[in-house]
């Protein structure tokens, strides 16, 4: 394959209008609110992200190259094909389910992060654990979609693969370091424009090669494989179940979400953003659909990829941009290139942000360092964001399949945050010892469940299961909804077991060692002359929706009631008049 320096030109003009659109955007930023409040600026954008911006930055951080390049590859694969492309429908009803019961929660408490409430009602300890899961969840993703990145650049400019992801990851972590959401939000503004418009350009034009066979035909008839319809076996209708229900619950305890969630000017504009953005990600799933239909109506033989197909060769995860290299002119495979770019982007750097934020917010600022500088905490982001970004370009050059890599991502942000999330905002009463019990209940049977992408065997054997071709054992059993429910009800019960035991005396209070029963007790029923302390404080009340810059931050928690009260004591007075 010779070396295309249109496709590179094309691809460095594109990069180079997404960076001035960033760096744009960061000079937005420097230049709204005051100083005070730069951090939360840089992470949740000011709060008054509109709903078309709005739209765009939600809907661009789900459509990224995992999910475009994911779609495309189940749809091809022979004897998966459409029935288990479940990203497109899981997603989006992931995208509703949050909208409706999720968004407006948060976003009335006026969070900052999604880990904020887990802190401020089990602790920094629990905050600290659950940031863990979260962070590789995201790290995974943008791993994934790097990868996705590399794999496309490769394929159709014939450009080293490390070269095209390090290059790509450098482009997003440079404007994500220096503007925040703003530079994220108004370049998926662009990035989404562009997935939309190279993609559907690309269809009409592979759809239209010689080699290609009607797309309605190949649907329900084997002509050069299976059916791209594809089929659900009775044994696999559960893992089918395991894996749609992993991508729509799965799918909402995203920090790249919520960012957006608490970033809208309104909780019902949150609501808004989810539904349009639920709307946006069915629709661009649809080329990504067409393409993986394509490649599986496509005589390989009759075209210079020649024998024998992708899926012999093992290249099933590159099948939309060997698509659009071999079966579409030379400048139309290009404006793909660039789309598939875009998407990449507008979901790596959402990544990178997250992880940033909830690092420098719930780790650094409210775990270790609580009288940090609004300064010094930009500063944090802003290094933990090269980071970050340098790990998951590192992942990505290790990644096998998008596809596995892309559910594996979900798979401990469903099993260990859902349920805690459901917890925290809708049981009342579930306290540390539960979240903890839960955490880690959940944990051991998704571990315990095997894992065949990281060639782990199961120690768990449940019913169904079989071996591969690596003798790696497969579960049909949907063992990942089972830890999450595990998980769900073991931090009920413990909960309200430990409420008991503490609250009737059956364990002395000393042993109450995380302060989530007893000590919690005394502080919702303090005397009314004490002052509020440190560790006392509320997530709430650390980021109002709108900070009042012009007190100070010792007048901003002082306990006002009890000086009027001390003021107003007869007894203090005539002691003052004697």
């Amino acid at each position: 394959m010779a070396f295309h320096v249109e496709g590179l030109v094309a691809i460095v003009v594109f990069y180079l209008v997404i960076l001035a659109v960033g760096i744009w955007a960061a000079w937005k930023t420097k230049n709204s609110g005051s100083e005070g409040d730069r951090s939360e600026a840089i992470i949740v954008g000011g709060r008054d992200i509109g709903l078309l911006v709005g739209g765009f930055t939600m809907t661009a951080t789900w459509v990224g190259g995992g999910y475009i390049n994911g779609t495309a590859e189940a749809v091809y694969v022979p004897g998966y094909g459409l029935a288990w492309a479940q990203a497109p429908i899981g997603y989006s009803l992931s995208l509703i389910l949050g909208g409706l019961f999720f968004a407006k929660p948060m976003r009335s408490k006026g969070y900052v992060t999604m880990l904020d409430p887990f802190q401020q009602l089990y602790g920094k300890r629990m905050g600290g654990l659950l940031f863990i899961p979260a962070l590789m969840g995201e790290m995974f993703w943008a791993a994934a979609i790097f990868s996705a990145l590399g794999a496309t650049i490769s394929v159709i400019i014939d450009i080293n693969v490390n070269i095209s992801v390090i290059i790509s990851a450098l482009i997003a972590t440079m404007y994500t370091l220096v503007g925040g959401l703003y530079s994220v939000a108004y370049t998926d503004v662009v990035q989404l424009f562009c997935i939309f418009l190279g993609l559907w350009i690309s269809v009409p034009f592979a759809m239209s090669h010689p080699a290609v066979t009607d797309i309605g035909l190949t649907a329900v008839h084997q002509v050069h494989q299976a059916p791209w319809l594809g089929s659900i076996n009775p044994l696999d209708i559960y893992t089918w179940l395991d894996n749609f229900l992993l991508l729509t619950l799965g799918g909402i305890p995203w920090q790249a979400y919520f960012q957006r969630v608490l970033s809208s000017s309104s909780a019902t504009y949150a609501q808004v953003l989810s539904f349009l953005a639920a709307f946006g990600c069915l629709v661009m799933a649809l080329p990504a659909v067409l393409i993986g239909a394509i490649g599986a109506s496509t005589a390989w033989n009759e075209t210079d990829y020649g024998v024998p197909d992708p899926m012999t060769k093992k290249e099933a995860d590159m099948i939309l941009p060997i698509v659009l290299q071999y079966l579409c002119p030379v400048y139309i495979s290009f404006f793909g290139l660039g789309a598939v770019s875009a998407a990449v982007m507008s979901s790596a750097d959402s990544s990178i942000l997250s992880a940033s934020s909830m690092f420098a917010r719930n780790i650094y600022q409210l775990s270790f360092r609580q009288n940090a500088s609004d300064r010094e905490i930009v500063w944090v982001m802003r290094i933990t964001v090269f980071l970050f970004g340098a790990s998951a370009t590192a992942m990505a050059l290790l990644a096998s399949s998008v596809y596995g890599l892309w559910y594996l991502s979900s798979d401990l942000v469903y099993i260990i945050i859902f349920p805690q999330l459901l917890c925290v905002l809708f049981i009342k009463g579930t306290n540390t010892y539960g979240a903890i019990a839960g955490y880690l209940f959940g944990l051991v049977l998704r571990i315990t469940g095997g894992e065949p992408y990281l060639y782990l065997q199961p120690l768990i054997y449940y019913p169904g299961c079989y071996p591969d071709e690596n003798n790696i054992y497969i579960q049909r059993f949907p063992f990942k909804t089972l830890a999450m429910l595990t998980s769900f009800f073991t931090n009920i019960i413990v909960s309200y077991l430990a409420k008991y035991l503490f609250e009737s005396g059956t364990l002395p209070p000393k042993l109450d060692f995380l302060d989530a029963v007893v000590a919690r007790y005394s502080r919702e029923h303090m005397d009314k002359a004490t002052l509020v302390k440190s560790d006392n404080i509320v997530l709430n009340e650390l980021a109002p929706v709108n900070p009042r810059h012009s007190l100070t931050l010792s007048s901003t928690f002082t306990n006002k009631e009890a000086f009027s009260y001390v003021d107003s004591s007869p007894e203090l007075s005539n002691t003052e008049d004697n």
